[in-house]
């Protein structure tokens, strides 16, 4: 450990390197050092074709020449070309789109650009750049009317706003949730700023991959789309990370084709990278390097891979600093805005001289220039690695990056191979656009910001055109009357889709004031903050009392026990399709849509100083299911034969492949063990071997899976090879034991494992004839097996409904008023009740003292069918009979109306657009026809609504749907699914 004794502000990270491989405790833990030299940069004069006015205002700022790669962006942009620069962090990215797009604004004062950042602070951090070039579009007087840059986001006020609507910036600065929630539902008002829209640049672009890329790639669909009504065709300038597919992974965000500039020519000073291999606890090492790098005064940034560990190094450092304490804090998401704020602000001016954060603060914002990055644990990707670590030595002092590993698999892996990190290309990142639940709800936000088109509909891909269909059967989208358009039944879902989110979020809430401390996806709840758990925020513990879903808060109380809690759960599968398989010789491996369900059982409770269990509680909570995509490999009972007479553990060795595979997984796509989960079966009910499951962690899937299904080979070798280096005997952390397994890694068996796995990749290995394994192989590449959901069933006859069905109506002696209100229906009395009976093919009327007849006849029926006949019809029926009313087979078809479309609609309404009929007249008039004893008027007025009602379902059974007039008055289709209700008796 680095001599920490005195403090000094030498700000010298040779020394604490130096002092760090001596130290008789940590020099040995050392297992890496390698050093980078200084690069010097590759320059070209500034274009010629740049206005001599931002010439000057760049030479102001110190700038004198463009690095090359610079050069080659703005010469391909000027072109028409989108552009995706995905170049290592401080390579001078903001030139790469701010020069094009200052100087055509420069020579077009009409030109609009579009910056879309993922962060507010990245957003104000680019106003502050913008900001230096203003004096030179416009004076003191001009500014009164025009600007050049905007802020539009959450934090914009109203006034300001309808100011920047009325009155465009040249350039608007917002992010993906204001363009999908304020920009796009209210096109019309933007259409200003839309019609000159030249540029559209999006930063950050890595983030935007797994859920929030999808979302992403559809919110930037929707702008096209719109920007197409407008007539403007923008080009988009993308700036990210380093990543292993640029050009395919801007494609499918964009949706169009992009030159891709990744090789930058920009100058780096000198930096270290070393890994360490603690003895002990990572947290506890990272904590005591940080002491020492403060103390000698140098900036630090500690990034963690949980918010847990994030507030336990700050909890343990601080008292170890004294005064010191004051300039270290700890940064995650949680905390509220406002202090995320303050905390940004305080690093970026040297208030604050070490920061702790989870991946919260990997994104570029400016956090001044720091000496030293340490990794508590690999943060599960090179590209992340590097990302994190490009946050230090931004000028030209030498600085470094330690990654202190955990005892994660992936983290050991490059402790044994630690060449293969600096060898090893960066990950590709994944996006699946086509996620069904993602795709569905952008559909409904594109059909209320403009409706569909059938035209539109010829040049989408088949399964957008499956999408939209699927979406009106639901009665989501209304096809119109002549059925070229679809409309949305919701004038505003996109306030229903949350970009970011897995599910909602669920403030956290202290019990004795109420104050919010935090919030978490709801998606995590039951694990972390289920009743009982002990939750970390601020690096104060919390004791959580409830965890309520339905009301989105969990209530805490401050927590001072020595002890920290772990959740329990079990989990099983259902294979509902088989998308694709293949054989290979020791195993067979499927890919396909699964549904996980899972219930925490349980916690436990562990001590903070040795993790010993000090005790267990069982729960009741709710089970959660997820509907998602997943591979899995099928074991040959000749396998399980070979384990088991080795006198090796079978479920051990499935539970340790399935925990060793998620932990190799990052090495194959950009993602975390943490998006992705498994199940290891030893006996599936669905198919004829032990399973091993892996299955993306989101509905619908992410597209991992399926990316790995394609590289199973290489994903198996990977597992085998960091199994077989692992020096422990019954396995790990590091091999295959998980820190979310929701068994407590039991049963496990590494030397099982480990065999297992021999046998996949070596069956020739194997003493059994496999031929049960043969014969059970597929002998045509067709799924063998797809579960039909509800409400999908084989072609049926036009007309499902039973020989003896009838429809009924009554009328009513009283108002809702008159007896107290709509609750008190079993009072309002029958002045007549009409039947049509299909076997009598015509209408029987009945008077109030012939209810018992009536309700005799009703039960005689196979069928009853009526318009709010359930929840009103029976209940004034309920008043005359003693018999369960609800026990007779029914279809109410206001109950389906309103169930598909979400509200309802009178049988006027529809039987004036579907049938072109109207009634013969209202409520209001039969009670006023009772009260003067015109009885058969009554009769006739009923008569009439139990017509209509038969001859709208006839419709409905024929076409498959209802008409009306929807609210921006269009004549749409609702489609019903009335044959299925029928058949199902659930109507």
């Amino acid at each position: 450990m680095p001599d920490s004794s005195s403090i000094t502000s030498l700000r010298n990270i040779s020394e604490y390197l130096q002092a760090l491989k001596n130290s008789p405790k940590y020099g040995p833990q050392v297992v890496c050092h390698k050093t980078f030299p200084e690069q010097k940069g590759a320059y070209i004069p500034f274009p010629t074709t740049l206005p001599d006015i931002l010439t000057s205002c760049l030479l102001q700022q110190g700038i004198e020449k463009l690095y090359s790669h610079q050069g080659k962006a703005y010469k391909e942009i000027r072109n028409g070309k989108n552009v995706f620069a995905a170049t290592p962090t401080s390579s001078g990215k903001s030139l790469i789109y701010n020069l094009p797009v200052l100087e055509s604004i420069y020579r077009d004062r009409s030109t609009k650009a579009l910056y879309l950042f993922p962060l507010k602070a990245l957003a104000q951090d680019q106003l502050r750049v913008l900001q230096k070039f203003d004096e030179i579009f416009y004076s003191d007087k001009q500014k009164n009317t025009h600007t050049l840059a905007a802020l539009y986001d959450g934090d914009t006020s109203a006034r300001q706003r309808k100011k920047i609507r009325t009155c465009p910036p040249d350039i608007l600065i917002s992010n993906p949730d204001m363009l999908h929630l304020s920009m796009l539902p209210y096109h019309s008002s933007w259409a200003p700023f839309f019609k000159e829209l030249k540029y559209i640049v999006i930063d950050e672009v890595h983030i935007y991959r797994g859920v929030f890329g999808a979302h992403m790639s559809w919110v930037l669909r929707r702008l096209q789309r719109i920007l197409e009504l407008y007539g403007a065709r923008p080009t988009f300038i993308l700036l990210s990370a380093t990543i292993g597919n640029p050009e395919q992974f801007a494609e499918k965000l964009i949706g169009q084709q992009v030159v891709s500039i990744v090789a930058s020519s920009a100058p780096r000073s000198k930096r270290n990278m070393l890994f360490l291999n603690p003895w002990n606890s990572a947290a506890h090492t990272v904590s005591q390097l940080l002491e020492a790098s403060l103390k000698r005064g140098l900036r630090t940034i500690v990034y963690t891979g949980s918010r847990k560990m994030a507030e336990l190094i700050t909890m343990w450092t601080k008292p170890n600093l004294g005064k010191l304490g004051s300039k270290l804090s700890s940064y995650r998401s949680g905390f509220l805005p406002e202090e995320r704020r303050l905390i940004e602000r305080d690093l970026n001016s040297g208030k604050l001289l070490g920061v702790i954060s989870t991946s919260a603060l990997e994104l570029g914002i400016d956090i001044g220039d720091l000496d030293l990055c340490i990794l508590a644990g690999y943060p599960g990707s090179v590209m992340a690695t590097w990302q994190r670590g490009g946050r230090v030595g931004r000028g030209r002092k030498e600085s470094a990056i330690i990654l202190v590993a955990q005892e994660d698999a992936l983290d050991q892996y490059y402790m044994q191979n630690h060449e293969d990190f600096f060898s090893r290309t960066m990950e590709s990142a994944i996006i699946n656009p086509f996620n069904s639940q993602i795709m569905e709800q952008h559909l409904h936000c594109a059909a209320a910001e403009v409706s569909i088109h059938k035209n539109e509909l010829a040049v989408f891909p088949l399964i957008i055109k499956k999408a939209v269909k699927e979406l009106t059967s639901q009665g989501i989208l209304l096809q119109s009357s002549d059925g070229k358009e679809f409309f949305a039944t919701r004038k505003y879902p996109q306030r229903q889709v949350s970009l970011r989110g897995s599910g909602r979020q669920l403030q956290i809430i202290r019990e004795d004031n109420g104050e919010v401390l935090g919030e978490i996806d709801s998606g995590r709840a039951f694990k972390e903050c289920h009743p009982g758990a002990v939750y970390l925020h601020s690096s104060i513990t919390w004791l959580v009392h409830t965890c309520d879903i339905e009301n989105s808060e969990i209530v805490v109380s401050p927590f001072r026990e020595n002890y920290h809690t772990r959740p329990v759960s079990q989990k099983h599968t259902e294979i509902l399709k088989v998308i694709d398989q293949k054989e290979e010789p020791g195993y067979r491996v499927s890919l396909g849509k699964l549904i996980v369900r899972e219930k925490v059982t349980g916690y436990q409770k562990r001590n903070n100083r040795n993790n010993k269990l000090m005790g267990s509680i069982q729960l009741d909570l709710p089970e959660q299911s997820l509907e998602t995509v997943g591979l899995w490999l099928e074991i040959p009972e000749s396998t399980k034969l070979e384990i088991e007479e080795q006198q090796l553990h079978f479920m051990g060795a499935i539970h340790a492949l399935e925990h060793a595979m998620i932990g190799m997984f990052p090495l194959l796509v950009l993602c975390d063990r943490y998006d992705i989960g498994g199940i290891s079966c030893p006996a599936h009910h669905q198919t004829s071997e032990a399973v091993v499951f892996i299955y993306d962690g989101y509905p619908g899937g992410m597209g991992l899976c399926n990316e790995a299904f394609f590289r199973i080979e290489e994903l198996l070798e990977q597992t085998a090879k960091t199994i077989r280096n692992c020096a422990c005997e019954n396995g790990c952390p590091s091999c295959v034991h998980s820190p979310k397994c929701g068994s407590g890694n039991r049963p496990i068996d590494k030397k099982a494992c480990n065999a297992l796995i021999t046998l996949l990749l070596n069956p020739g290995w194997n003493r059994h004839v496999q031929e049960s394994f043969k014969k059970s192989m597929m002998t045509d590449q067709e799924p063998r097996m797809e579960i039909i959901r509800p409400g999908t069933f084989p072609d049926l006859p036009l007309s499902v409904l039973p020989t003896h069905y009838g429809v009924f109506d009554l009328e009513t002696k009283y108002s809702a008023a008159e007896v107290g209100g709509w609750h008190k229906a079993h009072k309002m009395g029958i002045s007549v009740a009409v039947v049509y009976d299909s076997l009598l093919d015509h209408c029987v009327t009945y008077m109030e003292h012939e209810t018992d007849k009536l309700v005799e006849h009703l039960f005689a029926l196979d069928l009853v069918v009526g318009f709010n006949n359930r929840r009103f019809d029976n209940a004034v029926l309920s008043a005359y009979s003693d018999k369960d009313l609800n026990k007779m087979v029914m279809l109410d078809l206001l109950e389906v109306v309103k169930k598909q479309l979400g509200y309802r609609l009178s049988l006027d309404r529809l039987a004036k657009f579907t049938l072109g009929k109207e009634k013969s007249g209202d409520g209001l008039q039969a009670l006023q026809w009772y009260k003067d004893g015109e009885m058969e008027k009554i009769i006739q007025y009923c008569k009439n609504d139990v017509v209509i009602t038969r001859e709208l379902l006839l419709y409905g059974l024929e076409h498959g749907f209802f008409l009306f007039q929807n609210k921006a008055g269009k004549i749409v289709r609702l489609p019903l699914d009335l044959e299925g209700k029928i058949l199902r008796k659930d109507g």
